[in-house]
């Protein structure tokens, strides 16, 4: 079992940055693939990036190439998500989520375990 808490989301103007954190229980964070997902009002839950376990394999969903980064600190049990450049789009809930396995995925129904959820809202 794998408990996740994500924060740092807010209120920010487009052009600007957040940096999002998953906090998960201490103990097999390390063996479990990371990912973020996002859900905007009345669509699905989508693909954001993700990460392996080592955090020597990353892979992001082209709308946020070159805007977002994910990255891990296995020493802290904790996964991030940089945003650049937001843009009105990227509103959405924010998840992290959490999967057993040595591959990454973009596939929301590998993902076992699942964060609260966090609202970034992005003004124009």
């Amino acid at each position: 079992q794998v408990h996740l808490v994500e924060s740092g989301g807010g209120l920010v103007q487009a052009g600007g940055s957040l940096r999002l954190s998953c906090a998960a229980s201490a103990g097999t964070f390390s063996s479990h693939g990371m990912g973020w997902f996002r859900q905007a009002p009345g669509k699905e839950r989508a693909f954001v990036a993700a990460i392996s376990r080592s955090g020597g394999r990353i892979y992001y969903a082209d709308s946020v190439k070159g805007r977002f980064t994910i990255s891990r600190d296995n020493a802290m049990n904790t996964v991030y998500l940089q945003m650049n450049s937001l843009k009105p789009e990227d509103t959405a809930v924010y998840y992290c989520a959490a999967v057993q396995a040595s591959y990454i995925t973009y596939s929301r129904s590998d993902y076992a375990y699942w964060g609260q959820g966090t609202q970034v809202t992005v003004s124009s």
